[in-house]
């Protein structure tokens, strides 16, 4: 919100301006002032609104011409004030010094002034003010509101910049359509969206507990039994569908804000809107989406058990037929207050562990929450807010410590692993992954064109596995940028054993690239043909020994027999100094070369990379629990 006021009055020559600014001041009334008063600076702990308000006076002589254009400009809300006792000082408000503001491209709110109350003749009733003022706020939408005062008894004179601070602070152009007497579609939306995450048990009501969450978040107190009867009764009077089964509806919420803002009371709709993360411009703000939230280098960033005990409650509300997964409908509904799911692009949610039907379960929807917060956690950070996860947002993410320093240990503490899968086209990594989400082994061959990605878990400790296939495109920028090999724990290096040229690829590749320094695995698939004699200088068992590895684990996505490969690039990824290129020496000195989480990413028809996760396991009244696992894989043709 604004911390600064510049308020400017302006009007016809004797109408009093100069002597409301005194009498403000003084607070009492000065017979003669000096024609244009000097800028007025009031702190900000002295205003209701405590704000920092600069009160700027102004002439209308020729002479004052310039002077008057260059500090319209620089107002944010502008008083004109017109002497009661001067019916032609009214009447040159619509004709001269409204259409004077709009012929300089000022767009701010105006506040009209009616000055010496104290020389009107008789009484004046609301209503007859109202046929005055009326027309003029109906042809010009900028006119806020219009207060009458005197300065020299003085009267309202207070009120005056009060009523300008609140134009600025709580404007009603935003909001409110003054000429059809609506809220605007922009508010609409807005508040529309503060009623979802507000209906804690997604009823389409605002009970008497929500009610009261609701007003103690906005204004730090919660409504007494007394007054929510009251609000109940009014809006059941003026709305025939707002109230239903003792709750608020959205349209009795609506049009509790629509009396609001019609009686003036705009600061309780904006406190509304600013506590739930709104700007001016009814946007959710930069600040209200990414706050502040540190990653030194050599860390990454997890899901705390907060983040996903949250992420579980979402889950939970919107699985409205409790079958234990959300289908489209419900993931549509749950995202209803945000711009979408953030997965789009990746052809969520079949990228994830889902049942029979194609519904995501909680499983894949914690494991899919797990990845993004890993590699775009400001990404989860914005979404925590859409779907109004308490502040500070920040708790519920955590940062891992530093990876040098948990190399030096030799064991890593995170909850999440990145990993590199590489291997030629057609070695069968496509395959691997779909065997990872249930899905049938199929002997038809399909390039892979576009990025992919799938998510699943298996039952090794509470792990869950995580893949995603890259395009092409990424191959030479992942591999050839040490930024991003360095991010690695392990690297996968996956060959067709029936395919006498598969692995040489692979060794081609490890000439190509410095990659080294991640540890490895070799994986040789399609175990069920027949072995095939690799045209290599030495065949797979021989170089992986060479190397001082593991040989290869032998896989098979046709029969179902992948000799628990995803268990040994965990154990790897814990423990990675054993798994170097080179043995134990080599590992002490890449220990600061390397990253705590996996990421697979697998190049077809050249290089595959793809990334696997490992994270534990939150569990609700436990804590945590074993490890969860993810894999991406891709590929080049």
């Amino acid at each position: 919100m604004r911390r600064d006021v510049r308020i400017i009055l302006v009007g016809d020559e004797g109408v009093g301006k100069s002597t409301i600014i005194t009498s403000l001041i003084k607070e009492s009334f000065v017979p003669h002032v000096q024609h244009v008063v000097p800028e007025v600076t009031i702190p900000p702990e002295t205003t209701p609104e405590n704000v920092t308000t600069y009160i700027v006076d102004s002439g209308c002589t020729p002479q004052d011409r310039q002077h008057l254009e260059t500090e319209i400009r620089k107002a944010h809300v502008i008083c004109v004030v017109y002497a009661i006792d001067n019916p032609n000082s009214f009447d040159r408000i619509p004709t001269y010094w409204l259409p004077y503001f709009r012929q300089l491209g000022v767009n701010v709110p105006v506040i009209l002034v009616g000055n010496k109350i104290d020389l009107r003749g008789g009484e004046v009733t609301n209503e007859a003010l109202e046929e005055e003022i009326i027309p003029i706020m109906n042809e010009f939408k900028e006119v806020e509101t219009c207060v009458e005062c005197s300065a020299k008894l003085p009267l309202n004179v207070s009120e005056v910049f009060y009523f300008a601070q609140k134009a600025v602070l709580h404007p009603t152009a935003p909001l409110y359509d003054s000429r059809d007497h609506v809220l605007k579609r922009e508010c609409i939306a807005a508040l529309r969206r503060i009623f979802k995450l507000c209906d804690i048990n997604k009823d389409g009501l605002l009970d008497a507990n929500e009610l009261n969450e609701f007003q103690r978040k906005c204004f730090d107190t919660p409504l007494q039994a007394q007054e929510l009867e009251g609000i109940k009764a009014m809006v059941q009077e003026h709305s025939a569908n707002g109230v239903r089964d003792g709750g608020l509806t959205e349209e009795g919420f609506l049009f509790l804000h629509t009396i609001f803002i019609q009686r003036g009371r705009l600061e309780t709709t904006w406190t509304v809107l600013r506590r739930f993360g709104y700007g001016e411009d009814l946007r959710l703000t930069e600040e209200y989406l990414y706050p502040k939230f540190d990653v030194p280098h050599d860390c990454s960033v997890e899901l705390s058990p907060l983040g996903y005990q949250f992420l579980t409650d979402i889950f939970e509300s919107f699985d409205k037929d409790q079958d234990g997964a959300l289908n489209q409908e419900e993931l549509n509904d749950l995202f209803s207050t945000s711009p979408g799911s953030p997965w789009a692009n990746q052809k969520f949610p079949d990228t994830t562990v889902a049942n029979d039907t194609g519904a995501v379960t909680l499983q894949g929807w914690l494991a899919q929450w797990s990845m993004t917060t890993l590699l775009d956690h400001k990404t989860t950070l914005a979404y925590l807010a859409y779907l109004g996860y308490p502040s500070p947002r920040t708790s519920a993410l955590q940062v891992t410590r530093p990876r040098k320093a948990e190399r030096r240990k030799g064991k890593s503490t995170r909850n999440v692993f990145l990993c590199y899968v590489c291997g030629a086209a057609g070695s069968g990594k496509t395959s691997l992954l779909h065997a990872f989400v249930g899905r049938k082994f199929s002997d038809t061959y399909e390039p892979t064109k576009k990025m992919n990605s799938v998510v699943n878990s298996v039952d090794i400790d509470g792990s869950e596995k995580y893949l995603v296939e890259f395009g092409s495109k990424y191959e030479a920028e992942t591999l050839k940028s040490s930024k991003k090999t360095d991010l690695a724990d392990v690297i996968v290096y996956v060959y067709d054993s029936s395919d006498t040229n598969s692995f040489s690829y692979i060794s081609n590749l490890r000439q190509q690239y410095s990659l080294d320094h991640i540890p490895t695995l070799f994986v040789a698939t399609k175990s069920d043909l027949d072995l095939a004699q690799q045209r290599h200088e030495v065949q797979p068992d021989v170089y992986c020994r060479k190397l001082g590895l593991a040989v290869p684990v032998a896989v098979s996505v046709k029969t179902g027999q992948i000799a628990d490969v995803f268990h040994a690039i965990c154990s790897i990824a814990i423990k990675p100094n054993s798994a170097i290129p080179g043995g134990a020496d080599r590992a002490l000195s890449s220990a600061a070369r390397l990253r705590s989480y996996i990421k697979i990413c697998t190049l077809v028809g050249g290089l595959g990379v793809g990334v696997f996760l490992l994270y534990r396991t939150w569990t609700r009244p436990g804590g945590w629990r074993g490890g969860w696992w993810t894999w991406l894989v891709g590929g080049w043709r």
